[in-house]
């Protein structure tokens, strides 16, 4: 088996400094529990910065928690300096890419100086990857830390198995587009071969801005940038459900439980579980719980909330208020309620291990769990977890990942206080059968989908998409098939050329241009041979062509295959009715009005709905409309039409007329002993499929085809071609 190499911003474990030694201990909470069951059963390793700064650090002390923690842990500890913290871990990561990926725009700082950081920060992950990366590893990247490196490894690892998975939001385009260095974020992520987020929507928020900047449309969230494929798609995280359900039988997680309900005595018990973050509504949810005291004051003496937070970014300033703002709101709503014998918020600043995490879940009547924005949220699934008499409520915030899973939990909007007020209400009143029915509902799901089988279907996927590539590689035009068709060509008597125009020989962002004087003397010089014929096909219109290729002997094939020009004059493959194009066309310019940046290109014998400068979401929807409008009215009319939705296009025509057809009036005139076809898009699928057996047939881009050969650009085509003398 493949070595995994795990690669995030902290390693699994936490480094306490002492004045002449270290304590290692494991980390709590977050990707190191996630991750942790499961890549201790691999052979792995784990690359991470070690949370101390090596400022101070001697060679000697850096050797020493080297050696340490790869002979005990498989860590390979990462050092940065105090600097490198403030402005990448502190700045960029916390002060940019949090709050913007969570949505809150109001926090957000861009400061070039950390971004340098960040960048800085990403190129030292990526050297040391290299210095111990093997050809088989599997190197799994994780989080919002290191989202260049995908890109920096593969330029320095071009075959290497790398995935990235993000552990928090991936935000609508219309916030991403916001930050200055959009491109280059989603530019170092396409360097992974798959990258996983924990739910459809950040897929979907993700592949949208990856059009909308870089121009990749995407199919069935598969990536074609400009020499590979990847895949992106959603991997909900799950937990160890076994270790959270089983650690009731713990004696000190019992002897635990017995100590919370000595000291809170009989009264209900509802839990909430986050780092101090903004986040994760804290001061919405303690606010809505004093609304809810007061507006069920029957209540008051019978329920306490237990908030635990974790300290989180005690450096960053806005985390600074937070804590003086919970502070103050606890003190405020305990002042205004406490009695002597109930106190209704106990409030925790601090993380605990899992024996008493698992205490308190046992003992909580429920979890309010109602973050503002939340990746997953996993406490949710603890919790649930380790209900083992089935009992207890799960109220979840559905803007937390894990409310797509968990949907017999009670879904609130943290933003509704009255909701929440509600909801909380409702699960103090819900009787006990129906909190089993939701629980079991929910442990089912939880057991079958643990982190486990998470990282093991992470996996899978990134082993399906390394053998897409593998199989695209096989059919990629390499030297040895060059020299191939190099040396047929050379002793080949009867030469046919078959070459598609835009996107084919003219670059695809180029399309519509004039063909350069180079292209022109290359065809020009090619078809003087006698021994070669090049036909040219294009969905322009003729006289575009004409105009073009005025000087040069060569076929011509005009509107996607309505018009031919051989010998000298053009000639349709058959008489041509367009009448159809009057009811139609109005058609089209209704949808032109309802679609910003469309527009038509009518031809002689073709109309074109083009839309590719159009909001990819409304085109999708937009273009979709109209094929069922045209092929409605054809059906019912009776109107003979073809209607072929190609790059960002839709082209009715007169059915029959085609590319192939069209190129069959040159097949047929001799018996060519060397036929080469190239063409980019779906106009020239039916090309690949008549040609002979023998024929080379050439795909330019990595799009599903018929052709025999991938080749990735326009330009490598056109240096194939001056191979051909």
């Amino acid at each position: 088996m493949s070595r995994l190499l795990v690669v995030s911003n902290r390693l699994p474990v936490s480094i306490e400094q002492r004045k002449n030694s270290f304590n290692i201990k494991p980390s709590v909470g977050g990707l190191a529990t996630g991750l942790g069951s499961f890549y201790k059963s691999y052979d792995s390793s784990w690359l991470g910065w070690c949370g101390i700064t090596s400022d101070n650090l001697s060679k000697n002390k850096i050797n020493d928690i080297e050696i340490k923690l790869k002979n005990d842990y498989s860590n390979i500890p990462l050092f940065l300096t105090e600097n490198e913290v403030n402005k990448y871990y502190y700045g960029f990561c916390n002060r940019t890419i949090w709050p913007l990926f969570h949505c809150f725009t109001q926090y957000v700082i861009y400061d070039e100086k950390q971004w340098e950081c960040y960048k800085k920060v990403n190129k030292k992950f990526c050297d040391a990857i290299i210095k111990i990366a093997e050809p088989d590893d599997n190197i799994w990247i994780n989080d919002y830390h290191l989202m260049l490196l995908p890109t920096m490894l593969r330029k320095e690892l071009p075959d290497a198995k790398i995935s990235f998975f993000l552990h928090i939001p991936f935000p609508p385009f219309e916030i991403f587009h916001l930050i200055p260095w959009r491109k280059e974020i989603l530019e170092g992520l396409l360097g992974a071969d798959l990258i996983g987020f924990h739910i459809y929507d950040y897929v979907h928020n993700f592949l949208d801005s990856v059009y909308n900047i870089l121009g990749y449309d995407h199919t069935l969230g598969e990536i074609i940038t400009n020499d590979r494929i990847l895949k992106v798609d959603s991997f909900p995280m799950g937990i160890d459900y076994e270790r959270y359900a089983n650690a009731i039988e713990l004696n000190e997680v019992r002897r635990n439980m017995a100590l919370i309900r000595r000291r809170m005595g009989k009264y209900k018990l509802i839990l909430s579980v986050d780092r101090l973050d903004y986040t994760k509504g804290i001061i919405q949810r303690l606010e809505a719980f004093e609304q809810f005291l007061d507006k069920y004051p029957e209540y008051q003496g019978k329920v306490s909330l237990i908030q635990v937070s974790a300290p989180s970014r005690t450096k960053v300033y806005y985390y600074q208020q937070l804590k003086k703002e919970v502070d103050e709101l606890v003190g405020r709503i305990n002042g205004k309620y406490r009695t002597f014998d109930w106190n209704p918020i106990w409030y925790f600043y601090r993380s605990f291990p899992l024996e008493n995490m698992a205490a308190l879940y046992n003992m909580a009547d429920i979890a309010l769990v109602t973050p503002i924005k939340d990746g997953m949220n996993l406490i949710a699934k603890e919790f649930v977890a380790t209900k083992s008499n089935d009992k207890g409520v799960l109220i979840l915030s559905e803007m937390a990942g894990a409310a797509k899973e968990m949907s017999e939990a009670i879904i609130v909007n943290p933003n509704d206080t009255n909701e929440v007020i509600e909801a909380i209400h409702q699960a103090i009143e819900m009787n006990e059968d129906e909190q089993i029915r939701r629980n079991k509902q929910m442990q089912f799901r939880l057991k079958r989908y643990n982190v486990r089988r998470w990282a093991e279907d992470f996996m899978d996927s990134l082993d399906n998409i390394k053998n897409r590539q593998n199989q695209l590689t096989s059919k990629y035009l390499n030297n040895e098939v060059i020299n191939k068709i190099v040396q047929d060509y050379s002793i080949a008597s009867n030469r046919l050329l078959a070459l598609d125009l835009d996107g084919t020989l003219i670059p695809s962002n180029l399309e519509g241009y004039t063909p350069d004087k180079g292209l022109l003397d290359l065809l020009k010089k090619l078809s003087n041979n006698p021994k070669n014929k090049i036909v040219i096909l294009s969905g322009r219109q003729k006289y575009d062509l004409e105009q073009n290729f005025a000087n040069i002997n060569v076929g011509l094939i005009a509107e996607h295959g309505a018009l031919i020009k051989r010998n000298g004059e053009w000639e349709n493959i058959e008489p041509l009715d367009t009448d159809w194009m009057t009811k139609i066309l109005p058609i089209i310019e209704f949808y032109v009005d309802r679609t910003p940046r469309s527009f038509i290109q009518q031809k002689e014998f073709s109309i074109v709905w083009n839309y590719k400068n159009v909001n990819k979401k409304l085109a999708d929807i937009r273009s979709i409309e109209l094929k069922n409008t045209l092929k409605n009215m054809a059906l019912s009319t009776n109107m003979n039409l073809n209607i072929l939705q190609g790059a960002k296009f839709i082209e009715i025509k007169q059915a029959g007329i085609n590319k192939d057809r069209a190129l069959s009036f040159w097949l047929d005139e001799k018996n060519w002993d060397f036929i080469l076809a190239a063409g980019d898009d779906i106009t020239d699928e039916s090309v690949f499929e008549v040609l002979p057996h023998n024929s080379y047939s050439i795909k330019v881009g990595l799009t599903p085809t018929e052709a025999k050969w991938y080749i990735d650009s326009s330009e490598k085509l056109i240096r194939l071609l001056k191979k051909l003398k």
